[in-house]
């Protein structure tokens, strides 16, 4: 096998590019010109985004006795989001430049991109004219009712979190569970961000994984500390490199007044280091905010002491989109072997939307094809997995590659002869002959057994 040769240099353009090649990923509304910020999700991106997803549930939920879950409304009652301090404060500075007509962050022009001269920033030329910064609210409003001009104002949720926080009576009550316990919840939310972009590392509709952890006051330090570990062994349990994952904690004048602890895990994504997850203590706020403004008492009552607390919170908030993004470039490796260019998604076996092709060599020979939509039957049954007898079987190869599918089977002339086949590592490139009577148990094995980025070196 020849050796390869890497690079490691990805850009966002790389993973775009990837993306719509492969179908992970379109512009929305793409035949009538596209609307900014906002993508759909093609066969291979919905796959990615529900494995994703599923890791996050096994981690949080399945895999542990002290979570439980919840799917809230994506519409809330409108008090809510007062209550929270959403209608009053969920708000960014906004500046306009009335020569170039772009928008801009306030906060964020320092890092921004004149709209006329990429090289300097906003307000550094001549012909920049900036406007006072004026707040601008990020909930996305529409109306409730039948007819418009009567209808109720409500909101599109802007965070998960909120729906948690208004059913944590219900959980507490139903769910026997008591403090530390969490409710996680998996939803989309909607931000009319300012200046969205860089892929679908910031749009206007996306999906949030967030977890309120409920505890006594006087454990709330200690749970804030066991969640940004826990969480930083998830993201390189699932193969992000260690050397591309740092934890920033928040300056005092970065946190929220209820937050006494604010901490990012950041990725070096190919526009910097940024955001990938967030886990802040939240204290009592939310759970007291929310029993004032409702007039029900949400706290914690042990039904044995008497001991009434409310409780504190410390929660972990992950995109899944920004997740998925991370995983995506983390993953993108571009080699040469043999002297002609690879182009392969190093994911984790446990994320990788196809777990396992099935090829046959020839696809116009019958008996190669009848064995292989056999074994592809078999197989479908434990994982998803994809038949595949179009082209030649190196170009085959290619095209799983660029999914990130682990493992292919090919079926050829020895098949017919010994019932073997050969299995094919889609990291090492590596081929062996196991017979074919036993590739169920083999991928089922494989897709378990630890596993490490080669790129991690």
């Amino acid at each position: 096998m020849a050796e390869a040769q890497r690079t490691d240099a990805v850009t966002m353009d790389d993973i775009v590019s990837l993306c719509r090649r492969r179908g992970f990923v379109f512009p929305s509304s793409e035949i009538y010109g596209g609307l900014g910020s906002s993508y759909d999700y093609g066969h291979y991106g919905v796959l990615l985004k529900e494995n994703v997803k599923a890791r996050w549930l096994d981690a949080m939920v399945r895999e542990r006795d002290d979570i439980v879950a919840l799917d809230s409304s994506i519409i809330l009652h409108p008090r809510v989001w007062e209550a929270s301090g959403h209608v009053e404060g969920f708000t960014d500075p906004l500046v306009d430049c009335r020569f170039c007509k772009k928008r801009y962050r306030a906060d964020h022009l320092p890092d921004s991109q004149c709209g006329q001269r990429p090289s300097k920033r906003p307000g550094e030329t001549e012909s920049c004219d900036l406007t006072e910064p004026r707040q601008f609210n990020l909930m996305f409003e529409t109306r409730v009712g039948a007819v418009e001009e009567t209808g109720q104002k409500v909101f599109l949720r802007p965070e998960t979190a909120q729906g948690i926080f208004i059913n944590f009576k219900n959980v507490a009550q139903l769910a026997r569970r008591k403090p530390p316990f969490g409710i996680a919840q998996v939803g989309k939310a909607f931000r009319n961000e300012i200046t969205p972009g860089n892929f679908i590392f910031r749009t206007l509709e996306f999906e949030q994984m967030e977890m309120e952890y409920f505890v006594p006051p006087h454990e709330a330090d200690e749970w804030y500390r066991y969640w940004i570990e826990e969480r930083m062994r998830w993201h390189t349990g699932l193969g992000l490199r260690e050397s591309h994952l740092r934890v920033r904690a928040h300056e005092a004048d970065e946190l929220s007044h209820y937050s006494s602890g604010t901490s990012d895990i950041e990725y070096l994504f190919p526009i910097g280091w940024s955001e990938l997850e967030g886990i802040a203590n939240r204290g009592a706020f939310d759970l007291t905010q929310h029993s004032q403004a409702s007039g029900t008492k949400l706290e914690w009552v042990d039904a044995g002491t008497g001991e009434r607390f409310v409780p504190h919170v410390v929660e972990p908030a992950l995109g899944l989109n920004r997740s998925m993004l991370a995983f995506l470039v983390d993953a993108y490796d571009e080699e040469v072997v043999g002297e002609r260019d690879r182009t392969v998604l190093r994911l984790h076996p446990r994320l990788a939307p196809v777990k396992a092709a099935v090829l046959p060599l020839i696809g116009k020979h019958d008996g190669m094809v009848a064995r292989a939509r056999a074994l592809h039957e078999e197989l479908r049954r434990v994982a998803y997995v994809e038949y595949d007898d179009n082209g030649a079987i190196g170009r085959r190869y290619r095209r799983q590659d660029e999914i990130g599918t682990p493992f292919a089977f090919t079926i050829d002339e020895q098949t017919l002869e010994d019932d073997t086949v050969t299995v094919r590592d889609r990291d090492s490139l590596a081929q062996e002959r196991i017979p074919i009577g036993g590739v169920r148990a083999h991928l089922l094995e494989a897709l378990t057994r630890p596993w490490k980025t080669p790129k991690a070196g």
